[in-house]
This record gives C-alpha cells, structure tokens and sequence, in this order.
C-alpha cells in the first residue's frame, strides 16, 4: 500500500481493476464503494457486479461470484473473506493486516490526509454575507458568514483555489434612508418612520462630525464606511477574513451598468416599453421578462448586479458561488438568465439560497429587526455562546433548511453539547498522548503494528479512513455540515475504542501498545482537521 495514497481509494482502484479484467475492460467507473450499515454486512460494498452484468450477458450474482473470487485472489493477505448479498452485491470484509496497513499509510500522509482530491481544481469565487451596509451582523447573516467561510476552507483543503468575497450594497433607497435615520439622530429627532431606529445609528451620527447637516450622499459613504469596518472586525472575531469587499457604487460610477446594458443589447436581448428598458430572460427559462431600468432613469436592483457579476466573470475564475438569502429564491432564475445571455457557461454560477436561522431561548424564538433596532448581532451571540459553539451550531444543518439555534444547549459544557462532545474527545487523546509521553509516541508511530483488531478499533478506523470521502462529498455538494456529522461519529467511535481497548499500558491486556498510541495520533489528526475545516478550535485541555 502506497504511503501517500488513500489506502479505500487504493482498495476501490483494485476491485475496479479486477471488474476491468473480468469484462475485459468493460468495467463501469461509476460503481458505488461503500461502508455498509452493519458490521456483518462486511466492511465495504460494492455494486460493481450489477452494472457489469448486463455488458457481460450474465446474472448479477454469478458476476458477483467470479468476481469476488478475482478480488480474493488479487488481495489475498488484505481481503480476509468477500461475500455476494441480495441481487448482486459484493461484501469486502477486510483482514487485520490491511487495517494495520492503512493506518500507517494514513499517518504516513500527514496533515495531507484527506486533502487535495479536487478534480480539477479550479479558481473559485465565494461571494457571501453580503448584508447591506445599513446595521450591525445579525444572527441571520452570522449563518451565511459560517456557512460561505467552513465552505471556504473545504474547497481549498480539497485542492480548490478560492477567494472569499463580501458585496457591499451601498447604493439604493435602503442606503438613502439609513443616511437620513443617522441624520435624525445628530438632530435630536426620531429616525423617519421606514428608516433605521438602533442604538448604533445614534452612535454614527456621534462619531460623524457635522452630520447634522452633512449632504445625505456623503453622509451615506460615511455611514457605510463605519459600518464595514465594524462588519470586518466583526467578521475577523468570528474567524472570517474577507479577501475583498466590492462596493456597488463602483458599477455605478464607472459605467459598467450601462456597458453592460449596450453589451445586452448586442445580443439582441434587450427592449423597451413604457419608457423602461427590459431584459428579455424569458429566452432563458424565466417566466417573465424583467425591468433593468424604470421609467424614471432609476436602475432596478438586477441592472448592478449584472454588472458586478460580468465584472467577476472578467477576473477569470473557472467558478462562481454566490451565497444568498431566503428573499432571493425567486432571483436565481433572472441572474442565471443574464449569465447565460452574457455568454456565461451554465453551472459556471451556483447560486446557493441559505435559509433563516432562528435564536431559541427557552422555548421561545428571539426576534430579529434590523430597522427596528430589535435584533441580535454576531457580536452578541459570540459574548453569549462564544465562536466555537457558534460556528458549530450554525453549521449543523444543510444551507436549505431553516436552523434552529438552542443557545441553552450551546451554553452547555456537556456530552450533550455537539461541539464540547467533539472538542473533549481531541483534549481527552492529548491527554492520553501526554501520559505516554513524546518519546513513546515517537516510537510507536515508527513501530511495526501487530495489534488483533477488536471491533471498536475496526470501527473507528474505518471511520478515520472515511475522512477523504467526506472531505470530497462535503465539497462536490457545497455542504459543510456533512463535517458537523462526521467529526460528532469520529468522537463516538473514539469513544467506544478507548472504552474497550487500553491504550497506555495495553500490553497488559494483551494488545499492541503501539497500534493503540499510533491509532489516537491518527483520530486527534482527524479531529482536529474535521473542527478546522468548520472554523473551530481544537483544544488540548478542557
């Protein structure tokens, strides 16, 4: 076994060349390699028998048959036994020599373990948070800023080059309104009734000088300007670091809206009624044509975000994810449209809708309003459950389903709380790692394994070695929660194994001292990547 390779990867490479040479290299690369849902089901499962048996002219399970008795031979001292289940399936139970082996393969690879499997990598754009400028991070964004930043780090660990970017809507009648609420304030007088009553706008218009009767443009720019910088600092307290912020008035003041209107136009795509000019996307799957420009000369949101989105297409990257709100479900299909209309190549622009994240405190959902100045930043709830919790809470569903956040349950230092179950288990294997001390760990990671595996131990290494998997699945589908899952099963399995299976001192009981050290090296490693890869700290005392 290759010290460099994934040691299942390697495994499933032989049962593909092994179906290549029963078909005569007919074998089908898109067959499933799998851990089965019980252990008596084997180690790993394969349908490869079934997709090959209608080339081959014969029964799924007589394929199955044969070719488990190739993999047998092809793997004698690593496949222990193989067995054909219902139509056709093939069970792989592997031998206490291929587990040993692996692990070493997978300590040998380090901190590479798991990553680079991107094919190919590309140079990525995630653009996320995006909120506009008008108020402090809430909770509803802190979401968006979890998700875009862990999915961040998954695509690059995976091999992806990926630049995180935050879009500044600093231009409209939302901006207009949050520089007359500030205005008010410096004049002693209550916000307009549609604009923005927090406690911060008063501390803008403190901080402005002569905001009183400052013209509402510049004062817009100043506002927004402080309000980033706290969103930046904000963000980098959260562990985000944004490697550009794009303001939108740069795509009004440098003509890229009307050069892409003229652009739109070229491809015979746009027109005008009633004084307005519209974007024919019905030619691209819309139900409706849209307005880029009303009959007042007003832009409509649509017409910058088009620009902005030609302007990231011409930076050159291969994709584009964009992380947008629940309100925007019904934009996907226009933004696609102009993609597409603009030349874009289709599935070059994921457009990823995030839905809301509601606070619960006991039993009682907190209210959100940034206008009304009733809401809870990021800030407060970092003060309140700090970011570990935060970040793990607000990764622990898919992006699509709404998130309910139980801040007593996040306040928790118990087995109950995900992500001090998690963190405990990394601290409880430094512990251990601690007791048997430098020099031995040294040693045993450069011993010879000779350890007779009890299931527990079976169990959590074919968790560690499913770690790659994740990695790769967690990025193809945009889904960093998948690592939430995976890095709660590895404490537990850990769990199961250091209850059954003495580490220091293991020779006592008769088992390898130096597989077992070298087995909770390899699950810190594992641990501390999966809490990495979703922004969270990976303590060593607890």
């Amino acid at each position: 076994m290759s010290p460099t390779t994934d040691p299942v990867a390697e495994l499933r490479a032989a049962v593909a060349a092994a179906a290549a040479e029963l078909s005569d290299n007919g074998a089908s690369k898109t067959f499933s390699f799998d851990r089965p849902p019980k252990p008596e089901f084997g180690d790993y499962s394969t349908n490869a028998a079934m997709l090959l048996a209608p080339t081959m002219g014969e029964k799924p399970r007589d394929v199955a048959q044969r070719l488990g008795a190739l993999v047998e031979q092809n793997l004698a001292d690593e496949v222990e036994k193989v067995d054909v289940a219902g139509p056709g399936f093939l069970n792989l139970f592997m031998s206490d020599a291929w587990w040993r082996d692996a692990l070493a393969a997978a300590l040998a690879a380090g901190e590479s373990f798991g990553g680079g499997t991107a094919e190919p990598a590309e140079r990525i754009l995630v653009e996320f948070v995006s909120a506009n400028p008008t108020g402090p991070i809430t909770v509803a964004s802190a979401r968006h800023a979890a998700y875009g930043d862990a999915l961040s780090r998954i695509l690059e660990f995976a091999g992806h080059a990926v630049e995180r970017e935050y879009y500044v809507n600093d231009e409209g009648g939302q901006v207009q309104r949050f520089a007359q609420s500030i205005q008010a304030r410096a004049r002693g007088e209550e916000p307009p009734e549609d604009g923005y009553a927090g406690e911060y706008v008063g501390d803008l218009a403190q901080k402005i000088d002569g905001a009183a009767d400052m013209d509402l443009g510049e004062l817009a720019r100043r506002g927004v300007d402080l309000m980033i910088e706290d969103v930046r600092q904000t963000l980098e307290r959260f562990g985000v670091s944004m490697d550009r912020f794009f303001f939108e008035h740069t795509v009004h003041e440098n003509g890229e809206i009307e050069r892409t209107i003229e652009l739109l136009g070229e491809h015979g795509l746009i027109y005008e009624h009633e004084d307005a000019v519209w974007l024919r996307t019905t030619n691209f799957g819309d139900d409706k044509d849209r307005v880029l420009r009303r009959s007042t000369g007003e832009f409509t949101y649509l017409a910058p975000d088009i620009a902005y989105h030609v302007h990231k297409r011409e930076r050159g990257y291969d994709r584009l994810i964009d992380v947008w709100g629940a309100d925007h479900h019904g934009y996907q299909s226009r933004m696609l449209a102009a993609w597409e209309a603009l030349g874009g190549e289709p599935g070059r622009l994921e457009l990823l809708i995030m839905q809301l994240v509601n606070l619960v405190e006991r039993g009682q959902r907190v209210q959100m309003s940034k206008r009304k100045g009733e809401f809870v930043t990021l800030d407060d709830l970092i003060d309140d459950i700090g970011v570990d919790a935060a970040r793990f809470f607000l990764l622990q569903r898919s992006h699509d389903t709404t998130l309910d956040l139980d801040l007593s349950l996040a306040r928790e230092q118990s087995q109950d709380n995900p992500v001090y179950y998690v963190q405990y288990a990394h601290a409880r294997i430094a512990s251990i790692l601690r007791k048997a001390g430098e020099e031995r760990v040294r040693e045993a990671l450069e011993a010879d394994f000779s350890e007779e595996l009890h299931p527990s131990a079976r169990g959590l290494l074919k968790r560690l070695l499913g770690f790659p998997d994740e990695v790769t699945v967690a990025s193809a589908r945009r889904a960093p929660h998948r690592m939430t899952v995976y890095g709660h099963d590895t404490a537990q399995e850990f769990s199961a194994f250091y209850r059954d299976c003495r580490v220091v001192g293991a020779a006592e009981e008769g088992g390898d001292e130096n597989f077992r050290i070298a087995t909770c090296v390899m699950t810190q490693r594992v641990l501390a990547r999966s809490l990495e890869l979703l922004g969270v700290s990976a303590p060593e005392h607890m």
